[in-house]
């Protein structure tokens, strides 16, 4: 085993609990269906050979980070309402994911936020 795996993810999950104040590039809006008619913003970001999406609507707050590694990909997800953490999961996978499948993942992520989003 790497002895440098459980240091990478204590590195990464420090790097997301810090990234509050992350830098902000918006690459695209949407028009959310729901009853409050608030804006749904999409932001992606590229970070070294994966990406970062921050969707946030009102309050909501939906992050995905896709890590990519030589070594291998972690991918981090975390749904928050106000202040409050609904969902925070991590997962890592044992090889470097492509670019094909960085935007695959993004994009599925996307999507199945706005198809959450407009059931509601």
């Amino acid at each position: 085993m790497n002895r440098y795996k459980p240091q990478a993810m204590v590195f990464w999950l420090l790097l997301l609990m810090t990234s509050e104040a992350r830098c902000l590039f918006l690459t695209g809006t949407a028009q959310a269906s729901t009853d409050t008619g608030e804006e749904l913003r999409i932001e992606v970001i590229k970070k070294g050979a994966g990406k970062q999406v921050v969707i946030s609507q009102g309050a909501k707050e939906w992050f995905m980070l896709v890590d990519v590694t030589p070594e291998n990909a972690v991918i981090l997800r975390q749904e928050k309402d106000h202040d409050r953490y609904i969902v925070d999961e991590s997962e890592t996978h044992d090889r470097p994911m492509t670019a094909d499948e960085v935007d695959a993942a993004i994009t599925d992520y996307v999507n199945s936020v706005k198809t959450r989003i407009q059931k509601k």
